[in-house]
């Protein structure tokens, strides 16, 4: 990208994405965004869980009752979980990495979409967090925040239009 105002046009969530494997130099620079990110006390206390296999995603794809589904057709999923006991910063801190990733990826021209899984459930009514955490043998002391799908998007959506901008929300001072 150009300049970051680029690249936050840019950055959409994407769902549909073509059946190429994620370049590992790709990657590499994803997760360096999330493991660059700032944190509460530089604790650097998330854990980024990897998954490109395609049985796993199909069963990631099913732990909420909507808004997974698409996470059977993606290449590449990372789960982003935290110790929620050793920092009560996790949720914050899970959400910057995970936002770090998806920015890295839209500069390499890779879609992504956040799954959230914290406070979710799947159709069944189990938690979703606790789903992913079955699923990826991650320790009962890490809570999940979410899962986000990367893959190399099939059509590139239009950038956000600065018009559509609710600066209505902006407030100066006070409320």
């Amino acid at each position: 990208m150009k300049d970051f105002v680029t690249l936050l046009q840019h950055r959409r969530s994407y769902r549909k994405f073509t059946s190429d494997k994620i370049e590992l130099e790709d990657l590499k620079a994803i997760l360096s965004a999330g493991l660059m990110s700032p944190t509460s006390k530089n604790q650097n206390d998330w854990h980024f869980i990897v998954v490109d296999d395609s049985d796993v995603l199909e069963k990631l794809s099913n732990s909420k009752a909507r808004g997974s589904q698409f996470l059977k057709n993606v290449p590449l999923a990372i789960a982003i979980a935290a110790d929620s006991s050793n920092n009560d910063c996790w949720i914050e801190d899970c959400s910057i990495a995970a936002i770090s990733m998806q920015y890295q990826a839209m500069d390499l021209e890779i879609g992504s979409c956040w799954v959230q899984m914290r406070a979710r459930t799947a159709a069944d009514g189990t938690p979703a967090d606790e789903m992913v955490q079955d699923l990826l043998d991650i320790p009962e002391n890490m809570k999940v925040l979410c899962v986000i799908g990367f893959g190399y998007f099939e059509e590139k959506l239009p950038p956000h239009d600065d018009s559509n901008l609710k600066w209505d929300q902006v407030h100066q001072g006070k409320f």
